[in-house]
């Protein structure tokens, strides 16, 4: 495949290659698919967390602000932005002419600045949308925590009064930082400190728009159940068909404000489909434009076995924004999920543990089950995910926390894998933890979904890893199956670790560094997965300590975003050199696809990579070349 995109690169260099292969047109309408466990779950866009939703929902509501497709900021719903003081008050000024309609195009309202007022007051109003969404503006936007915190603790029926009656003008939510002229067409947010990254969090749903009229017209109980058939649309697209776990349809928004700058399809179809083998098969019969190939079919194209027709059309997609670590669990439960597991939680919090599974784990074998034709394209040194934040000469924030880590990507092999100083560590592990009364092998247990045979296949693959790299007279990884995950292992704690991918909500790295401190009540991991609060070892709350206090100074850090930078860089090192977490992988597969991927918006945080707008297709599958091409044209803008 290396020989393939030489070639590629090659035949750019000699001629170039149109977006558009030759004698294949653009599609005027989209066929594309979810699986069905990323089903819709909501269409409040508000109440949202999930990437199932906002995929969809960022199609139908406009934000302030979007992402180009080599992820740059880009207006959106406002025309303009600006701070006048570098940072701590920011100034939005919104379109002219932006409707609310309904599904059917039918002009309801206009689109006004207070209908951000209304939004953020809706998500900060506990009574009405519980704690979604809340945790970006609640610690960024002046008084905007205080007003949570007041609606969070009304009564129960001061709370459902409150859930009806409270709006933008009632003198509690007065104190939030945020001002709208309707006339002017600004809003404006006065925030903590001076955050330049600020407005990167306008293109999330934590500052979306909400019409106030349409609140009045169908109630706060009407919007927190709210339909596809009942919403207000103002984004490129309306939903004109959907069925529960079989499509969505989307449609052209015929009174769309940006319809002369926007590029769009006239229909896009979101088939459910119930694996992506299913989806392949829709593929080959023409029913979809691109799907993801899993590694069985992937195998059987690449070596001919099978559809070898297609072998010319394999294209590596490009990563997801999602960054994969192991979160170490560190006040495990035994089966009965009540009961410490002494055992394992002694030995994870012995640093030198952690470290020989660090450095001795090559999980280059569990990467091919991602990709098994450039397994180490998938490799990941960092928490903090690549293309989020950027030093003021283009350098990727990641490549300082490489730089304090000494690693460095190698295309040849995995680079962090150092087998003579994980023996080293096991050695000394084994030595300090038989002093503390821990046996061996030390048992690891793993939780995978029962109905999968995808994961069974993935976990016997971590299981000979752990056995080869590490010895099973060290530890032991074991398989266990669940039916709910949440319920039945996370919540009762019975997993030793879990492999977990997490993507920014704006540009900073707080947004990854901040889910790890310590003693923090806002730290998603360290409260939900790896419980690290509540293991007493001295040794470990050090190492906690020591990352968390590095974290806390790097984010005071408001007037010199590189200074700021660097010192997250050397507090996410500090976490790493600790193995409090282990980095894992990105998800980098391949596909079939008649969509050009460097035309799509393209961003590693947010929510704006579904906007089916703008993009560049072919009637025609793009061949391994042409994307090559693409890909190279796409790095010389």
């Amino acid at each position: 495949m290396k020989k393939l995109l030489s070639l590629a690169l090659a035949l750019v260099m000699l001629a170039g290659l149109a977006a558009v292969p030759a004698g294949a047109e653009e599609l005027k309408e989209l066929n594309t698919y979810e699986t069905q466990a990323r089903e819709l779950e909501t269409w409040n866009i508000h109440y949202s967390q999930a990437a199932a939703d906002l995929n969809v929902l960022c199609n139908l509501i406009d934000g302030l602000l979007t992402n180009d497709n080599h992820g740059n900021l880009k207006l959106n719903a406002a025309k303009s932005y600006e701070s006048p003081d570098g940072g701590k008050t920011w100034i939005f000024t919104i379109n002219e002419g932006m409707t609310w309609f309904d599904k059917e195009g039918e002009v309801m309202a206009d689109v006004k600045a207070s209908d951000w007022a209304t939004g953020l007051e809706w998500v900060l109003n506990y009574a009405k949308n519980d704690s979604y969404n809340v945790s970006m503006p609640a610690e960024m936007i002046v008084g905007a925590n205080d007003y949570y915190e007041y609606t969070k603790n009304l009564t129960e029926t001061e709370g459902a009064e409150a859930a009806k009656a409270l709006d933008t003008s009632n003198e509690e939510f007065a104190k939030v930082g945020i001002t709208v002229d309707d006339a002017a067409g600004t809003i404006t947010y006065s925030l903590v400190d001076s955050l330049p990254y600020f407005p990167s969090v306008a293109t999330y749903n934590c500052l979306y728009p909400l019409s106030a009229d349409m609140i009045d017209e169908i109630g706060v109980d009407g919007y927190r159940d709210i339909t596809w058939e009942d919403m207000w649309y103002s984004g490129a697209y309306t939903i004109s068909y959907y069925e529960y776990q079989n499509q969505k349809v989307f449609t052209k928004s015929p009174n769309y404000w940006n319809d002369a700058n926007c590029k769009r399809f006239d229909k896009v179809t979101v088939k459910m489909v119930e694996s992506v083998a299913t989806g392949y098969q829709l593929f080959k019969e023409g029913q979809l434009d691109h799907i993801s190939l899993d590694q069985a079919t992937l195998q059987d194209i690449y070596n001919g076995t099978a559809d070898a027709e297609y072998k010319p059309n394999l294209v590596e997609a490009r990563p997801t924004k999602y960054s994969y670590q192991m979160h170490l669990v560190y006040a495990k439960n035994l089966d009965d999920g009540v009961t410490p597991d002494v055992n394992w939680n002694t030995a994870v919090a012995n640093e030198n543990f952690r470290k020989s599974l660090y450095y001795g784990l090559d999980l280059t074998n569990y990467f091919a089950r991602t990709n098994s034709i450039n397994p180490l394209s998938c490799q990941n040194f960092c928490y903090t995910g690549n293309g989020v934040s950027f030093l003021s000469d283009g350098t990727d924030y990641t490549q300082l926390v490489r730089n304090e880590l000494g690693l460095q990507y190698d295309s040849e092999k995995y680079a962090r894998l150092n087998a003579e100083a994980a023996a080293e560590y096991k050695a000394k592990a084994m030595e300090e933890l038989t002093a503390k009364g821990v046996t061996f092998p030390v048992q690891v247990e793993y939780y995978i979904s029962g109905a999968s045979t995808v994961a069974a296949e993935t976990a016997k693959v971590l299981e000979n890893i752990f056995r080869d790299c590490l010895g099973d007279d060290y530890v032991q990884l074991v398989t266990k199956t669940y039916t709910n995950l949440a319920n039945e292992v996370r919540k009762p704690r019975k997993a030793s670790f879990f492999i977990n991918g997490w993507g920014a909500d704006f540009a900073d790295p707080i947004n990854f560094l901040g889910q790890e401190t310590y003693n923090d009540p806002q730290a998603y991991y360290s409260n939900n997965y790896s419980i690290c609060n509540e293991n007493d070892d001295p040794d470990l709350i050090a190492a906690y300590q020591e990352f968390t206090d590095l974290v806390v100074a790097a984010k005071a850090i408001t007037d010199d975003m590189d200074a700021r930078y660097a010192a997250f860089a050397k507090a996410e090192a500090c976490m790493l050199n600790h193995a409090l977490v282990i980095p894992c992988s990105y998800e980098v597969s391949w596909e079939l696809t008649k969509v050009n991927n460097y035309s799509k918006v393209y961003s590693m945080y947010g929510m704006q990579a579904y906007r089916y707008v703008d993009w560049e297709t072919s009637t025609e599958p793009y061949t391994t070349e042409q994307m090559a091409a693409l890909a190279a044209a796409y790095a010389a803008e």
